[in-house]
């Protein structure tokens, strides 16, 4: 079973609200598949924590524009791995060193990519 219609079409704005901050990185990852308790992923990499709390208060406030909120938001203190539920959708922001070590894509390897593009088309979707 696929990822929802929404669950995608918020990935996409979180993935180019991250990538608006300058996440490298950035990947979504349908989960549906392997999960039941969420459809999508999105996976972003900062150096440093104030970046990472950049992208992570950059995705909260799109998210909140396209008319949702986490209803959980974990490590933002630590700032170096940031976990934002949004229930179909969970958003994880990673300083490198940790994305590196606990290795998010590596471990959910066989979930299905879905492409986005950064840039104007974030608007749109968001919009959308």
């Amino acid at each position: 079973m696929a990822a929802t219609d929404e669950a995608r079409r918020l990935a996409l704005v979180a993935a180019n609200a991250a990538a608006d901050k300058k996440a490298h990185d950035v990947i979504v990852l349908d989960v549906s598949d392997q999960l039941v308790i969420t459809d999508v992923f999105v996976i972003a990499s900062a150096p440093n924590e104030r970046q990472v709390g950049a992208i992570v208060d950059n995705i909260e406030e799109k998210l909140r524009e396209a008319g949702r909120k986490p209803v959980r938001r974990e490590g933002a203190r630590e700032g170096r791995w940031v976990l934002l539920d949004f229930v179909d959708v969970v958003v994880h922001v990673q300083h490198m060193e940790e994305r590196s070590f606990y290795g998010l894509e590596r471990l959910w390897k066989d979930c299905p990519r879905i492409e986005f593009d950064a840039g104007p088309v974030a608007d749109e979707v968001a919009e959308a």
